[in-house]
C-alpha cells in the first residue's frame, strides 16, 4: 500500500512539473516521412526559450568494426581501434549529423595540410593548406549538458569512433562514405554543421538554421547526402528528445557495391575514352580508370569495406577487356606482336600479381610505396622525352630508319587517299635470352627472360593498385629494350591481360568482389575503346606517341604524390 501511494505521489509531482509555467518539451515536425537522396529535409518546431538548438540526425542502422566482412579491414580497424581508443564492438551510425546553433560546443575549426611527398615532410605538413572542423579530442571536454543532446552517441568510445570515422581518410572511405572536399581532395566528413549564411564554411553549405531564442521557435533545413543508400532510415533528436524519423529513398541507378548512384551509360562512355587511350599507348589504362572511378563515379564500397577493395577488382574489367578489344587487329590483322617477349612478361606478371603481390603488398607501406613509384615514373617520363632528341635518335639507327619508313608510308597514303599499312613482326632468331625480329625491315634485339623478371615486379604493383602495369612496362621497353612504340604497345597489352587475370583471382581468393554493374559497364566500354584505339594508333607518329606517354607518366607522378593540380 505504501509503495502504491509513493508511485501515485511521484506521478502527480511529475505532471505538475510538466504543467508548470515556462516548461515545454521540445517538439518538431519533419517535412516528410520519405525524401529522395540528395533532397532537402526541413525540421521545424519549438524548444525551451533561451536555449541553443541541437538536432541530431542519426542513421538507424548502426555499425561496429566487428561487423566488417573484409579481411584487410578487420586487421586495420583492430589496429586503429587501439590508437583511437574505441572497441571493436563500439557501434555508431555511419551517417550522423548534428545541426546546431552552437557548433563550438563539439569542436573547433583548425588547419589541415595535405599533398606532397611524405619522405620530405614532417607529420601534419603538406604543400596545400585548408581549414576543417575538428571534433574535440576528449569526450569529457564536451559539456555534460550538451552530451545529452547527441542522440545515440552516448559513450566516450562512441565519440572516439565517431571522430575516427569522420576525420581519418581510412574511416571516411571505409565507414562514412561521405566527404567534404576541397577541389577533388576529401578533407573530412561533415558531422557538426550550422547555418551556412552565418558561418560561410564549405562544410555548412546547403544548411540553414533559423532560431528565435525569445520564443524557442526554429526551422532547420539541410541537404541529405546524395549517395545515401536506398531505404535508409534516420532518427531525429531535438535537444536530446527523439522527435521523429524519416527514410531516404532511391534517387537514380544504385550500384550496390560501388555504393553510388550513377547511370551505367556514363561509366561506359568513360571506359571507352580510357580504353581508346590505353590501347594506343599501352600504359596507364588502370590508373586512368581508377582516377575516373575516384573523381567521376566516386566508387565507395559498402559500409565496412574500404573503397579501394571494390574499386580495384572492378577496375580489372578495363585492363583485361581493352587489350582483348585491340588484340585481334594487333595480333591477327597487322601481325605486330612479339610473342616470346609478350608471353614471358605475361607469365612473370601473372606470378607476381597472384602470388608475390599477396605478401609484398601486405608488408610494404602503401604510402611510401606509391611515392617511390612516383619517383620512378617521372624518371621514365624524363628519359622518354630525352630519347626524342636528335642526338639520342642517332644512336638508335634502327628506330630512326623505321620512323622514316613509317613517315614515308603515311605521306604516300595521304597522296593516294588510302590508309597506311603498318609493318609486321618478322622473327629472325628465337631464344630465351636472345630474341631478334625485323619490323619495317629494321632488326631489333630483346631479352625475354629480362622482361619475365620485370614482370614479377610489375605483378606486385598490379595487385596492389588494381592496374595492369603497362605504365612501367612500355617505358621500360622503349628505354631499356630500345623498341619502337608500335611494337611495345601490343606486348604491353598481353602483359596487362595476364596481370589483370592474376590480380582478379587474387581479390576473389581474399573475398573481395567487384560491383557487377560497374564492372560490366567498364568491360563494355573497355572492349569498344580497345577496338578504337588499335585503329587510331597508326594515325600518330612514333614521336607523338612517346610525347603522350611522357605526359601520362608525369600525370601519374602528380597522382602518386597527391599533388592535385586542379585544386
Amino acid at each position: 500500500m505504501r509503495k502504491l501511494f509513493f508511485t501515485i505521489t511521484l506521478s502527480i509531482m511529475m505532471l505538475a512539473f510538466v504543467a508548470a509555467p515556462g516548461f515545454s518539451a521540445p517538439s518538431a515536425t519533419i517535412s516528410g516521412s520519405e525524401v529522395k537522396a540528395g533532397d532537402t529535409v526541413t525540421i521545424e518546431g519549438m524548444i525551451e526559450p533561451g536555449q541553443d538548438l541541437y538536432i541530431a540526425v542519426a542513421m538507424q542502422e548502426m555499425f561496429a568494426p566487428e561487423d566488417t566482412k573484409g579481411v584487410h579491414e578487420t586487421k586495420r580497424l583492430k589496429k586503429d581501434a587501439d590508437k583511437a581508443k574505441f572497441e571493436l564492438n563500439t557501434k555508431i551510425p555511419p551517417l550522423y549529423y548534428m545541426l546546431t546553433t552552437n557548433a563550438d560546443a563539439f569542436g573547433a575549426e583548425g588547419k589541415k595540410r595535405f599533398g606532397g611527398p611524405s619522405v620530405l615532410m614532417k607529420k601534419g605538413q603538406g604543400i596545400y593548406s585548408t581549414t576543417m572542423y575538428y571534433l574535440k579530442s576528449n569526450f569529457s571536454d564536451v559539456d555534460a549538458e550538451v552530451r545529452n543532446m547527441l542522440g545515440p552517441i552516448q559513450t566516450e568510445a562512441q565519440w572516439n569512433f565517431l571522430r575516427y570515422a569522420n576525420q581519418s581518410s581510412y574511416g571516411i572511405n571505409t565507414i562514412v562514405k561521405e566527404g567534404s572536399n576541397v577541389g577533388k581532395v576529401t578533407i573530412f566528413s561533415r558531422s557538426v554543421i550550422t547555418d551556412y549564411a552565418k558561418s560561410g564554411k564549405y562544410w555548412d553549405k546547403n544548411t540553414a538554421i533559423n532560431l528565435d531564442k525569445n520564443t524557442g521557435k526554429f526551422t532547420a533545413t539541410f541537404k541529405t547526402y546524395r549517395h545515401t543508400p536506398p531505404d535508409t532510415g534516420f532518427d531525429v533528436y531535438v535537444n536530446g528528445d527523439k522527435s521523429g524519423s524519416y527514410k531516404v529513398m532511391k534517387n537514380g541507378f544504385w550500384l550496390s557495391k560501388g555504393f553510388r548512384y550513377m547511370n551505367p551509360l556514363w561509366i561506359i562512355l568513360g571506359a571507352i575514352l580510357v580504353g581508346t587511350y590505353f590501347s594506343m599507348i599501352g600504359a596507364a589504362g588502370g590508373m586512368l580508370m581508377a582516377a575516373f572511378q575516384v573523381l567521376i563515379v566516386h566508387t565507395a564500397g559498402p559500409v565496412g569495406i574500404n573503397a579501394a577493395n571494390v574499386l580495384k577488382p572492378s577496375n580489372m574489367g578495363l585492363t583485361l577487356f581493352s587489350p582483348l578489344g585491340s588484340f585481334y587487329r594487333y595480333a591477327v590483322v597487322e601481325r605486330r606482336v612479339a610473342w616470346p617477349v609478350g608471353l614471358s612478361f605475361g607469365v612473370g606478371i601473372f606470378i607476381g600479381s597472384i602470388w608475390l603481390g599477396k605478401y609484398v603488398s601486405a608488408y610494404l607501406p602503401m604510402k611510401a610505396y606509391k611515392e617511390w613509384l612516383a619517383v620512378l615514373v617521372v624518371l621514365m617520363g624524363i628519359q622518354t622525352l630525352r630519347e626524342l632528341r636528335p642526338k639520342a635518335m642517332e644512336k638508335r639507327k634502327n628506330i630512326k630508319a623505321m620512323v622514316k619508313k613509317f613517315n614515308d608510308a603515311v605521306a604516300k597514303a595521304k597522296t593516294e587517299g588510302t590508309s597506311v599499312e603498318m609493318g609486321r613482326i618478322e622473327p629472325v632468331k628465337n631464344g630465351l635470352t636472345d630474341y631478334r625480329f625485323k619490323f619495317w625491315g629494321e632488326e631489333f634485339t630483346i631479352n625475354p627472360l629480362l622482361f619475365a623478371i620485370l614482370g614479377l615486379a610489375i605483378g606486385v604493383v598490379s595487385r596492389s593498385f588494381g592496374i595492369g602495369g603497362g605504365f612501367l612496362l612500355v617505358p621500360a621497353m622503349t628505354t631499356l629494350g630500345a623498341l619502337p612504340m608500335y611494337v611495345a604497345v601490343p606486348i604491353s597489352l598481353i602483359g596487362t591481360s595476364f596481370s589483370s587475370i592474376g590480380a582478379f583471382i587474387g581479390y576473389l581468393m581474399t573475398g573481395y568482389l567487384p560491383d557487377m554493374w560497374l564492372m560490366i559497364s567498364i568491360i563494355i566500354g573497355g572492349f569498344v575503346g580497345g577496338m578504337l584505339g588499335s585503329r587510331a594508333q597508326k594515325l600518330f607518329s612514333e614521336k607523338t606517341l612517346k610525347i603522350v606517354l611522357a605526359i601520362t607518366l608525369f600525370f601519374l607522378f602528380f597522382r602518386f604524390f597527391k599533388i592535385e593540380i586542379w585544386i
